[in-house]
């Protein structure tokens, strides 16, 4: 059931159960490129959310808040990169959108998932289009969306 999926897919972006969360990235990533958008847009919003909560981190790697918007960051950009080659086919809207309330981190790559829009904070603006549409409004959105959306394809996956 897509529910038990979801249950499971929420404990794995809430937890920090790093074997539970490559697993979940590999059974997505078979899915090919429509599973790989799902593990980047996974892993984007998960460290993205991390970031905002960690303190301390490891002499001479950075901050653990910097290692994790650094891992956002590299999502994004292999996320992007996927979509620019399977957006079409795979029936994802996408693009690149300004916040002019943002002074800094003030492009935002919207994603239309089945299961809503998604959106990301990053400077600069990555590879990709301009976005077509707007921002739908919702705030703290994204990770249910996401996992919903992980849920979803990996629902379709027959056993």
């Amino acid at each position: 059931m897509v529910e038990n999926r979801l249950v499971e897919i929420t404990r794995i972006y809430d937890g920090s159960n790093g074997d539970a969360t490559k697993a979940l990235y590999a059974e997505l990533t078979a899915l090919g490129p429509v599973g790989i958008v799902a593990t980047n847009l996974f892993r984007a919003c998960k460290n993205s959310h991390r970031a905002k909560q960690y303190r301390g981190g490891v002499r001479g790697q950075g901050s653990y808040k910097s290692m994790a918007y650094d891992r956002k960051a590299w999502s994004i950009d292999n996320l992007a990169s996927c979509l620019i080659q399977h957006s079409y086919v795979i029936g994802i809207r996408w693009g690149w959108g300004v916040d002019g309330k943002e002074a800094v981190h003030n492009a935002v790559l919207y994603v239309d998932l089945p299961t809503g829009q998604v959106s990301f904070h990053t400077a600069p603006r990555g590879k990709g289009p301009d976005y077509p549409g707007e921002w739908d409004g919702v705030r703290g959105a994204s990770p249910g969306r996401i996992c919903a959306f992980a849920a979803m394809l990996l629902e379709q996956v027959p056993a």
